[in-house]
């Protein structure tokens, strides 16, 4: 596709690898309506108001001025909103359960985090979570960065990572922030979450999953950083208590702060309730993160 430097987004220019980004969401989900897909390309490229509301709206006028122009092609105008289903992904041999490798980490060392950056990257990552992670795949709140866990030694994939935007509010982790409102808002796109985490079944090595932990840890806020912008100073994930213990998180030092409400990550609103509770664990990137967080 040429490129449309032209194109503007509420004065900000969307370059010609966001139009491809915004072609294969709408390619990989059909299904969406098109207010979905407005506020999915909202979430993923940052798209908000100064009060952390998604600009929903211009993103759909902005999505249809595109379809005019032939730049997309937009689904159909749907006069009722379905109701919201699971993106279907393909599936593919390549993705099947392997042998299982159990054998000491050493014997795997270095591991390597590789970004997920092509299209048929994604369509594997797609899988292999969607088939092995309790949670399957779902579109991911607002930023993100996804990896595969690779053996240096062997070549051989031994999981995925998932790095996205952070819960709105969560009372336990902004009590130990000790952060207010505004702060929250001003300062929350420096928090990044840990929304995915998959260490593949057949892979049984002792202290592979922290030392992964370890190694993301080191990695994630660069590549956040050249990504979008802004260095993230703070790392959050949920652990399922009623599935998980929390065992590599705490391995790899991260720190336990309290339980969640039940409460939907991104509701914003406290109307979605039902949601597991879960175990919330925090890992400051900088010693001076605190204080990057109340500014």
């Amino acid at each position: 596709m040429p490129s449309k430097p032209s194109e503007k987004f509420c004065g900000q220019i969307v370059t010609e690898s966001q139009l491809k980004d915004i072609i294969e969401i709408i390619e990989t989900f059909p299904k969406l309506t098109r207010t979905e897909l407005a506020h999915t390309v909202c979430e993923l490229f940052e798209w908000k108001r100064p009060t952390g509301k998604l600009k929903g709206v211009e993103c759909r006028q902005f999505l249809e001025r595109l379809d005019k122009k032939g730049l997309i092609r937009l689904p159909a105008v749907q006069q009722r909103p379905p109701k919201k289903s699971k993106p279907k992904i393909s599936r593919t041999r390549e993705a099947d359960s392997q042998a299982t490798i159990s054998t000491k980490l050493r014997d795997l060392s270095p591991l390597v985090l590789i970004r997920v950056e092509t299209q048929q990257q994604r369509q594997l990552w797609y899988q292999y979570i969607d088939r092995y992670h309790y949670l399957g795949y779902q579109l991911p709140f607002g930023a993100q960065l996804r990896y595969f866990i690779q053996s240096g030694t062997t070549d051989t994939l031994l999981g995925c990572f998932q790095f996205s935007s952070p819960a709105w509010q969560m009372m336990p982790r902004d009590q130990w922030i000790s952060w207010n409102h505004e702060q929250r808002q001003r300062n929350l796109q420096k928090i990044v979450n840990n929304s995915r985490f998959l260490i593949f079944p057949w892979v049984q090595v002792k202290n592979l999953a922290s030392s992964a932990l370890a190694l993301a840890i080191r990695t994630i806020p660069g590549d956040w950083e050249h990504s979008y912008g802004y260095r993230p100073v703070l790392m959050e994930t949920l652990v399922d208590e009623k599935r998980f213990k929390g065992t590599c998180y705490k391995a790899a030092n991260w720190h336990y702060v309290g339980k969640t409400t039940g409460r939907g990550r991104m509701d914003k609103e406290n109307k979605r309730h039902g949601a597991a509770v879960k175990d919330i664990y925090l890992y400051p990137l900088t010693k001076g993160f605190r204080a990057e967080l109340v500014r």
